[in-house]
């Protein structure tokens, strides 16, 4: 794992050090309003051994078993058909941003506990509850500091806890709730890291690789020599297969990108082809950006260059005060309509595969 994880940090910190300045804005954001301070009092638990215990549902982020933000519906949206004879199994990116004190997150921290269930939880594992029954598990998430940090035992060492922690949580999740389910994996950005080596160990050349749906990898580069059984989709109706992007602001070439050479795989979510065609904004079907009550229509356009996905600037209120060129931060937000139908395409061409 060790081995691994020192390859891939090299992807860690050359991605991070472009994604600082939209993180910062995200947190002063999030510190200014306060937000999640209301939500503290409902994550008031305490672990024995200060490890996540997976078969106390408060150590989920997500679960069918209670009601957390996944299950959160845009009023818009109020009148689709759900259907969750799927799974998904969902790790989140990192928001260990603030008040940092150790390379990992304290697994009983309120205050991150809140966040993290009323950001990426509400924002991007809910795309996904038309059609699955949410997991997304607590974790010792490496902090942002991490990302920075000069010592390479330590970085190595941060990731490794939070693998271990996601295998942890994936196991107990395949030993009680899958019951030969079809299964989903989605990830954003250190989630996606996490969710490359996961799928690596327990989808590449196994079983239960039959069980795999897609994967929806984002936020991360997925190198070309990574994997040799499991496969980038080409369509938007494959199955088994992997989909990954990584969003920038067109014309803008981040100086990372010529460390990776063309070396990572990119997906169209307007398209679900890994060509460079070009996808105008009326196919953008809408996305959910600041208010989760409000789906904005063709947001953005898109098309692949260089194992990226390029958009113009987005369009919705203000957008035009929006001056980052790099929109990791909405990977899925941007496409969150088109995910969510595309999730119900690849389900109904999984089960028409079925022998029966």
């Amino acid at each position: 794992m060790a081995k691994w994880l020192d390859k891939r940090l090299i992807f860690v910190l050359c991605v991070m050090f472009r994604l600082l300045p939209p993180l910062l804005i995200s947190v002063l954001l999030t510190s200014c309003s306060d937000k999640y301070l209301s939500y503290k009092s409902h994550y008031n638990f305490t672990s024995a051994d200060g490890k996540p215990d997976y078969s106390n549902l408060q150590y989920w982020a997500a679960h069918p078993n209670k009601w957390d933000p996944s299950d959160s519906l845009s009023p818009a949206l109020a009148n689709e058909t759900i259907d969750s004879s799927v799974d998904v199994f969902f790790i989140h990116p990192t928001t260990y941003t603030h008040n940092i004190k150790a390379d990992n997150a304290p697994i009983d921290d309120e205050y991150l506990n809140a966040k993290t269930d009323y950001s990426t939880i509400l924002y991007q594992a809910s795309v996904f509850n038309s059609s699955c029954r949410v997991f997304a598990p607590r974790y010792r998430q490496a902090s942002i500091k991490v990302f920075f940090d000069k010592d390479e035992n330590k970085r190595v060492q941060a990731f490794a806890i939070a693998y271990a922690d996601v295998v942890s949580a994936f196991k107990y999740y395949m030993a009680n709730w899958n019951k030969g389910r079809p299964l989903i994996i989605a990830s954003h950005s250190q989630g996606s890291l996490l969710a490359e080596r996961l799928l690596k160990d327990f989808f590449e050349n196994t079983p239960l690789s039959k069980q795999l749906v897609v994967a929806y990898v984002t936020g991360w580069p997925v190198p070309k020599d990574y994997y040799t059984s499991l496969k980038m989709c080409n369509d938007s109706l494959q199955t088994g297969c992997i989909c990954s992007w990584r969003t920038l602001r067109n014309n803008y070439v981040p100086y990372y990108v010529k460390n990776e050479n063309g070396n990572s795989y990119a997906t169209n979510p307007l398209t679900w082809t890994t060509d460079s065609t070009y996808a105008p904004r009326k196919l953008n079907k809408g996305s959910i950006l600041f208010k989760f009550d409000r789906v904005y229509k063709q947001t953005t356009d898109a098309h692949i260059s260089n194992g990226l996905l390029y958009v113009s600037r987005p369009k919705f209120p203000w957008g035009f005060l929006y001056g980052t060129k790099n929109y990791h931060i909405g990977d899925i937000n941007l496409f969150y309509l088109n995910i969510r139908e595309n999730t119900r395409q690849r389900i109904r061409s999984f089960n028409s595969q079925k022998p029966y």
